[in-house]
């Protein structure tokens, strides 16, 4: 009981120093504020700035630098934080408020059941602490790996009809330039408002949009759309027909879409078998219980 005490102490120690720190930031250093007039402020640290945080992101801020020295994130959870354009330090920020959570919660929970009368030990809350710590530190990543599966596949989706409006354009004449804008223009959604961004930024910039498409599909490790844009640079660089190219490109990517689409509803079937089976098996458990229970004391 001691030792629960003990540790439970600790947690709710360690947890309002975390939440005095994420009310109270300590001053930037004097390099980055002497930096900061001149414009030399660090890329990331204006995206986490800039970028909405939550009370998770606030309150895990403190222990952002740590996990940094610890590797993280990782080179795979960094391409998905692009992808979702999701600054890393937000998303470092709430996996250390998720794991002091899952760390903090078994002591507090011990310490009311003791509370009550109810003695739990140490062995219990202590396993139980480590688990879910290492749950919170996991949960942040499997989100934004979701996440960026989802935008991929949504991305994928209008890539196939953005080709279709590109080879109705070139079929009316229009160049490889003007076919771009024209297809970017009249979908809709956030895979059709990142190209119009794309475009509008190659267009500014004086610079082929083939390049531009072609770094963000690097960022959002879209390999169709890397395809794409080395396509029409063929085309823009040395004048070659890819109409035909474009178009079975678009029903590779129709023909990708419907397989994917079959192997998700198989899945799902097979998942809706699982509770039938389940209750079958309970069923034959409580029609056997009484034939097995009265074998066994007549023994």
């Amino acid at each position: 009981m001691t030792g629960a005490m003990l540790l439970a102490g600790l947690g709710t120690g360690l947890g309002l120093w975390l939440v005095v720190l994420g009310c109270y930031p300590p001053p930037p250093r004097l390099d980055k504020a002497l930096d900061a007039p001149a414009g030399l402020t660090p890329l990331t640290d204006l995206d986490t700035d800039a970028a909405p945080l939550g009370w998770a992101g606030q309150w895990g801020r403190p222990a952002v630098r740590w996990l940094r020295r610890l590797g993280l994130p990782t080179v795979g959870t960094r391409r998905d934080l692009a992808t979702v354009d999701k600054p890393a330090e937000v998303h470092l920020a709430e996996q250390a408020t998720a794991a002091v959570l899952g760390l903090l919660l078994p002591p507090v929970a011990a310490t009311l059941l003791t509370v009550g009368g109810i003695a739990t030990g140490v062995a219990i809350p202590v396993a139980a602490s480590l688990i879910l710590a290492i749950a919170g530190l996991a949960a942040p990543e499997l989100s934004v790996r979701t996440d960026a599966a989802k935008h991929r596949a949504a991305f994928r989706t209008a890539l196939s009809s953005f080709l279709d409006l590109v080879v109705i354009s070139l079929a009316s004449g229009s160049g490889v330039d003007q076919a771009l804008d024209e297809a970017a223009k009249v979908g809709s959604g956030p895979a059709y408002t990142e190209l119009r961004h794309a475009l509008t930024e190659a267009r500014l910039a004086r610079v082929p949009p083939w390049d531009i498409l072609a770094a963000l599909g690097r960022r959002i490790a879209l390999a169709e759309l890397q395809q794409l844009a080395a396509t029409v640079a063929l085309a823009g660089t040395e004048g070659a027909k890819v109409r035909a190219s474009l178009r079975s490109r678009a029903i590779a990517l129709r023909e990708r879409q419907l397989t994917d689409a079959e192997g998700d509803a198989n899945a799902a079937t097979e998942r809706m078998a699982l509770p039938i089976v389940a209750l079958f098996a309970g069923f034959l458990l409580f029609l056997g219980y009484p034939a097995v229970a009265a074998v066994l004391t007549s023994l």
